[in-house]
């Protein structure tokens, strides 16, 4: 093991695990390899192998990291991801379509990979579509984020529902959500942010038995602090994490920077 996975912290917050590493890069390796260990485990089953992939800037250190460890099951895998801008031409920098074809599947072979199309003519049948293909598939893995406002994929709080009886769903972005967009260097302005997108639910998550989560960098501090210190509640929801039974976060010193008697 290397040298910044063994600097790192690691201890329980009720039933999340938490790692705290040096870096953010060392907090996205150290969850590329839990995913690959993982999805190593799984693959002894010799059974396909669900997967839903988040994107944005927390996900490039463990995507680079686990498309490049051997012997992970590729060939196994349908692989999913959980959110899509409404109306973005595929081809632009921000579009999660783009990015995973340059970061994943541009990387790897997996059985199937099924992308969310945010300029479907009938967004309605197209979620129906592709949450029946998600069902199927079961998702064992699921690797996300937590947004600098709380969010959960698109959920953001005026739009989460932790009881939501839809598995995907057209939502509005917050502010604070489409700001965040701008602040990673995906948009100019926020006026040039979409102001929906397509979304899995909170439930669809949640239905997923493991969870890794990386939440690097400074700006998610106070998104990290409000996971675990308010009530569960959709005002920040993330905190919903807690509820969850095999949850990992990797954050790095400066997202775990306001985190008080943990």
């Amino acid at each position: 093991m290397s040298a910044p996975y063994q600097s790192a912290t690691r201890f329980n917050a009720g039933t999340i695990k938490l790692e705290i590493h040096p870096t953010g890069k060392a907090a996205g390796e150290a969850a590329g390899h839990a995913a690959a260990e993982e999805l190593r485990r799984l693959g002894q089953l010799g059974q396909s192998i669900g997967v839903i992939f988040a994107t944005g800037a927390s996900q490039l250190d463990t995507l680079d990291v686990l498309t490049s460890l051997p012997d992970v099951p590729w060939s196994l895998m349908q692989g999913f991801h959980m959110d899509e801008y409404v109306g973005l031409a595929e081809d632009h920098k921000a579009s999660f379509r783009r990015y995973l074809r340059k970061s994943l599947t541009g990387r790897v072979h997996m059985q199937e990979f099924s992308e969310i199309n945010g300029n479907a003519e009938n967004l309605f049948e197209y979620g129906n579509e592709y949450m029946r293909k998600l069902t199927l598939a079961d998702p064992k893995l699921c690797l996300l984020g937590i947004g600098e406002n709380g969010h959960l994929a698109f959920n953001d709080p005026a739009e989460a529902d932790f009881n939501d009886p839809l598995g995907i769903k057209v939502v509005t972005l917050d502010d604070a959500c489409r700001q965040q967009q701008v602040s990673e260097g995906w948009f100019a302005t926020r006026d040039d942010v979409p102001r929906q997108a397509l979304t899995l639910t909170i439930p669809t998550l949640f239905r997923v038995p493991k969870l890794i989560v990386s939440v690097p960098g400074h700006r998610k501090a106070e998104a990290v602090r409000r996971t675990f210190e308010e009530p569960i509640s959709t005002a920040c929801p993330s905190t919903i994490l807690r509820t969850h039974p095999d949850v990992t976060i990797y954050l790095d010193v400066d997202s775990a920077a306001q985190l008080k008697g943990i």
